[in-house]
């Protein structure tokens, strides 16, 4: 042999074919063959990094935009959890909204619980005016009721 250092083998598992003119990944940084040199035959992981597609929901049928980087299934799990129009989503979405305003309480209610003096939104535990000690620009609530 003349040129011993010359070329590369294909870092495809299944090849590790000797290139004279190795081609290198430009998402991955694998060194392949004209064979695997493409992102489908080598199977690569970091693709999404360079091959740029817009996902479509396949619920709605809706494009949802991702930033380049971005994993596609993230970002489409999170347009089904949030955004997504299609009824077997709504369905599974949650139905408790209702965030209580007292500080620190962390209890959501299915219904809007709004305090008359404050006009704020409260859990049932804190809905009366005492338990969440309500400030209103009027006289303060005494508690002798």
């Amino acid at each position: 042999m003349e040129f011993p250092d010359l070329g590369e083998h294909c870092t495809e598992k299944s090849c590790k074919r000797l290139d004279f003119l190795p081609m290198r990944c430009d998402a991955c940084e694998g060194i392949f063959c004209k064979d695997h040199i493409t992102y489908a035959s080598h199977k690569c992981t970091s693709s999404y990094k360079k091959d740029v597609q817009v996902p479509v929901c396949p619920l709605c049928n809706t494009p949802i935009p991702i930033k380049r980087g971005e994993m596609p299934d993230i970002k489409v799990g999170e347009h089904i959890d949030r955004d997504c129009k299609s009824d077997p989503a709504q369905r599974k979405r949650k139905i408790f909204t209702n965030k209580c305003s007292k500080n620190g309480c962390k209890q959501k209610e299915m219904i809007r619980v709004t305090c008359d003096q404050c006009h704020l939104n409260f859990c049932l535990k804190h809905r009366h005016p005492l338990d969440h000690d309500c400030k209103t620009d009027s006289k303060p609530v005494s508690k002798a009721g």
